[in-house]
């Protein structure tokens, strides 16, 4: 059972930078993907960034290439996505979340992923 815990949201004016830590605990195996998705208010969840645990992605969202970076740190069982150049529109609920299935594939459904997080709130003031 993966158990994932999200930090590093907070308030930030438009154009500054935040960081986003998710702690992975429980196992994650190398093959896994482990992605970003974000959710504002009245609008489907969405998908952001993901990677492969044991290395290989990164896939991005259109809206964010260029602006956020995806990264893991096998040693300390943590994956991180920096965020460059905040938009008011990335304000959203992030979460972390796991898709354990044994594939090359980086989907970007959020049915595909079986591990998520709680959430952590981001807002980008204008």
């Amino acid at each position: 059972q993966v158990q994932l815990v999200e930090s590093g949201g907070g308030l930030v004016q438009a154009g500054g930078s935040l960081r986003l830590s998710c702690a992975a605990s429980g196992g994650t195996a190398s093959w896994s993907t482990m992605g970003w998705f974000r959710q504002a208010p009245g609008k489907e969840r969405e998908f952001v960034a993901a990677l492969k645990w044991g290395g290989g992605g990164p896939k991005y969202a259109d809206s964010v290439k260029g602006r956020f970076t995806i990264s893991r740190d096998t040693a300390k069982n943590t994956v991180y996505l920096q965020m460059n150049s905040l938009k008011p529109d990335d304000t959203a609920v992030y979460y972390c979340a796991v898709d354990s299935t044994n594939t090359i594939r980086v989907l970007t459904s959020p049915y595909a992923y079986d591990y998520w997080g709680q959430g952590t709130q981001v807002t980008v003031s204008s």
